[in-house]
């Protein structure tokens, strides 16, 4: 199963996990998957026209995507990991 990588800036929804195993056939289906397990991540993630947010990225086994390729084929062995830029004062 495809594995999704939650930045710790990110897993107040899942509640401390790192790493969540998902089923899914897309890297939009993966965050999705993680979502319906982890209900308010989704909204961490995409925006509201559906791309990802400004200062999150998204790579699969290491390559940045790009909001066009989110509907991208996964493998069972991939990985999904996000990136999210913080800003603060």
């Amino acid at each position: 199963m495809p594995i999704v990588i939650v930045p710790p800036a990110m897993q107040g929804p899942t509640f401390g996990k790192g790493k969540v195993e998902v089923s899914a056939t897309t890297v939009r289906d993966a965050i999705a998957a993680v979502e319906t397990k982890h209900p308010g991540f989704g909204r961490q993630v995409f925006a509201d026209g559906g791309g990802t947010h400004r200062f999150v990225s998204l790579f699969r086994n290491g390559s940045i995507l790009r909001d066009a390729e989110l509907d991208k084929t996964v493998d069972e062995t991939d990985e999904i990991e996000i990136l999210a830029a913080l800003a603060g004062g």
